[in-house]
């Protein structure tokens, strides 16, 4: 049994963590013991790093300071924004973008300390607050718009949203966006965490470990989901057909219709939940219900279908995309606002792991070619 193979490291356990549990069978998703619904609908995302980074929800007090201190760190250097510009006129994809660009905030930073430990979370404040920073300059160049500035009093959320379009968000989308990103903190050990904990635990910086998370999250088999449901949301509006009858010519030509089904949970998932309920609020804020009247039409679909029996129920990503387009975010922004939420965790389980570090080398089982003999360059 010890040289079983487990292709993707699928039902092994690497390492143990205080910091998120999910139970796919139930649709169950806690930080901490903190259930996501009670979460996300009583905490802001402030809060909830400061659960993930620290151990418990603060004090009134440790919260205000701690908001402050990344308040403080939004600013983002020049030379960081000239390269974000540079990379908006070449064309570069907003992940490609947010890669280079948090890889090139470590020479920026202030910390003495290269390699981890006490930095880690210190770094990781700094990373965390600049990377909204980063991401709304990116976009605003590409529309042929300046960047704004951060707005220190405002929310993590709000400041974002603000940087992104120059007007202060509506209650409404501040709380739905803050839901979202609370949503999206952490998810146990998917493909991008353990890429920068498998990083972290070379010791090296944690610049280095967000930023093999970043590409890790960005590749279409992890982060691009939400991306792809909208993308069929548009293409059914485009088509004038009824949703339903969309689907059902969609899955006649033997296309999957993405929003569905997830590696942990075989129900539906909680955090979808939610997001249908904030995708609900805002198409009564703006009176537009198009995509409400989509996706809830298409899920009632296919659950009659039996799909959810099989264990292949609506994800995240089903809703989390119509919420992103009712808050007029571009569809190729989705998994880079993916990154800029679950940066808290991916620092977490960075710190968390480096408290009892142990470098992480899996091995592989060899099937080449056994006995070659070796021939000499001029013989060949």
């Amino acid at each position: 049994m010890a040289d079983e193979l487990k292709r993707g490291l699928e039902g092994v356990l690497v390492a143990e963590s205080d910091l998120s549990y999910v139970d796919g069978e139930v649709g169950k998703l806690v930080y901490r013991g903190y259930d996501i619904e009670d979460l996300a609908r009583g905490a802001s995302y402030e809060e909830v790093l400061y659960l993930l980074w620290h151990g418990s929800l603060p004090t009134a007090a440790e919260l205000d300071a701690f908001a402050a201190d990344l308040a403080a760190e939004r600013e983002v250097d020049d030379d960081v924004i000239e390269t974000v510009r540079a990379l908006a006129g070449a064309g570069e994809r907003p992940m490609a973008a947010l890669r280079t660009a948090t890889s090139m905030l470590s020479a920026y930073d202030p910390d003495d300390e290269a390699d981890a430990g006490e930095a880690t979370l210190r770094q990781g404040r700094r990373i965390t607050a600049k990377i909204p920073t980063v991401l709304a300059a990116f976009e605003r160049v590409r529309q042929g718009e300046e960047p704004v500035a951060p707005d220190p009093d405002l929310s993590h959320a709000g400041n974002f949203l603000y940087m992104l379009t120059g007007t202060e968000p509506d209650d409404v989308s501040e709380e739905t966006f803050d839901m979202a990103l609370t949503l999206h903190a952490d998810h146990g050990l998917n493909a991008s965490t353990f890429t920068a904990m498998v990083i972290g635990s070379t010791m090296a910086d944690v610049y280095s470990g967000v930023t093999g998370g970043i590409g890790a999250l960005s590749g279409p088999l992890h982060g691009g989901a939400n991306q792809d449901v909208m993308e069929v949301l548009h293409e059914v509006d485009a088509s004038s057909k009824d949703p339903v009858q969309w689907v059902k010519d969609a899955r006649d030509d033997g296309r999957r219709v993405p929003g569905f089904g997830h590696r942990v949970y075989k129900v539906k998932d909680p955090r979808a939940n939610i997001l249908e309920e904030k995708l609900r609020d805002l198409a009564e804020s703006s009176g537009d219900t198009k995509w409400l009247d989509y996706t809830t039409a298409i899920e009632e679909y296919l659950t009659e279908q039996g799909l959810v029996e099989e264990g292949i129920a609506p994800n995240v990503d089903f809703y989390s995309g119509s919420v992103y387009d009712s808050l007029g975010i571009p569809v190729d922004m989705y998994t880079p606002i993916f990154a800029m939420s679950r940066v808290g965790g991916w620092i977490a389980h960075v710190a968390e792991y480096q408290e009892d570090n142990r470098l992480i080398r899996p091995r592989a089982r060899y099937t080449g070619p056994e006995d070659s003999e070796f021939v000499p360059l001029d013989e060949r």
